[in-house]
């Protein structure tokens, strides 16, 4: 699944996105458990999402390019108030796509980060049309509004 993510997201070769690996999967469980959630189909795991729990000032400044992916993860401070809820990442291996199990593991790690915190907003920056027809999909789930960088 990291393999797949430098793949489509190229993380490897812009400092501006957020580098994924054991330490920042770490990291992303303690902001909150369901920061980062995975699919296993009994075979491995076959989808997977990022999303991270932050504040609207630190959003604002990611949506008006102020700060990156990376930084925003970097200062967003663990065991605060959240009431941002950034789309980081969402993979789904090829020959599962389009069997809304991308969509049920959002939709529930949403709601259980909502149980904890005031999450007023979602948003993301896409990389594509599929992803950003999913970020709106999810908007539209979830109740709350979207902003895009």
């Amino acid at each position: 699944m990291l393999d797949l993510a430098d793949e489509v997201f190229h993380t490897r070769h812009d400092s501006d996105q957020l580098d994924v690996n054991d330490q920042v999967i770490e990291r992303l469980a303690r902001l909150h458990p369901n920061a980062v959630c995975e699919f296993d189909d009994g075979n491995g795991p076959v989808a997977w999402i990022i999303l991270i729990p932050t504040t609207s000032s630190l959003m604002r400044e990611f949506l008006n390019k102020s700060i990156g992916e990376q930084e925003l993860f970097e200062r967003t401070t663990e065991g605060a108030v959240y009431d941002a809820l950034y789309l980081c990442s969402a993979m789904v291996l090829e020959e599962y796509r389009r069997k809304g199990i991308c969509r049920r593991l959002v939709l529930e790690a949403v709601e259980n980060i909502r149980r904890d915190h005031p999450i007023q907003s979602l948003f993301v920056w896409t990389f594509s049309d599929a992803g950003s027809a999913a970020a709106k999909a999810l908007s539209e789930a979830t109740g709350l509004p979207l902003f895009k960088r």
